[in-house]
């Protein structure tokens, strides 16, 4: 998988950039996951952070008690992650893994994607959705946030509106909800985006 604009591949990003002021770091649990944890009732299970990047949402999870599997395809990202869940003293397993040929075998609980679904190319969407079926367990959620159809300007990942969602997702996962939220970063203002709640068909 190709990495954003300027950079050959999400390794180079990550050995080259100071993580922290990347766009779209955030130290703490993505706010809407947390509303939307707490509006389900979800409070165990396992979890796939799915995309962790600097794995700050994966060490959040387990935090708060879930069992946490955080993939990424860039070594340098994950080798940062795992040394600050070793700082906070939580176990989660990290794994090297893309997501468009996946390796992970599940079956998980729920599934949090913040920012890899909308990078993908149109292409490539269709082989995220059936690898997202195949490792949630039976009625899983899996929580999606993406740039919003509202975010202005071309820059950064592609723009989803719901109707786009829908048609995504709608084969494999019931949509529960779409909310309108904005993507907490390093950005200001912070961009537009959607947070969809979906659970797993079969």
């Amino acid at each position: 998988m190709t990495g954003p604009r300027g950079f050959a591949s999400w390794e180079e990003l990550y050995e080259k950039d100071t993580i922290e002021r990347l766009p779209w770091y955030w130290p703490a649990l993505d706010p809407d996951l947390e509303a939307a944890l707490a509006r389900h009732g979800i409070a165990s299970g396992s979890v796939l952070d799915q995309g962790t990047g600097p794995g700050t949402q994966a060490i959040a999870l387990a935090e708060r008690g879930f069992t946490v599997t955080a993939a990424d395809v860039s070594p340098a990202a994950l080798a940062y992650a795992a040394r600050k869940a070793a700082e906070r003293g939580v176990q989660v397993s990290f794994v090297q893994d893309d997501v468009l040929a996946s390796r992970l075998v599940g079956p998980f609980d729920a599934v949090f994607d913040r920012g890899c679904f909308h990078v993908l190319a149109p292409e490539q969407r269709g082989g995220y959705v059936e690898t997202m079926h195949r490792l949630l367990a039976p009625s899983g959620w899996l929580f999606v946030k993406t740039f919003s159809h509202h975010q202005p300007g071309q820059q950064g990942p592609h723009r989803f509106s719901p109707k786009d969602l829908r048609r995504s997702f709608g084969v494999r996962f019931d949509v529960v909800e779409i909310l309108d939220t904005v993507y907490q970063g390093q950005l200001d203002p912070y961009p537009k985006a959607l947070l969809a709640t979906l659970r797993r068909k079969g």
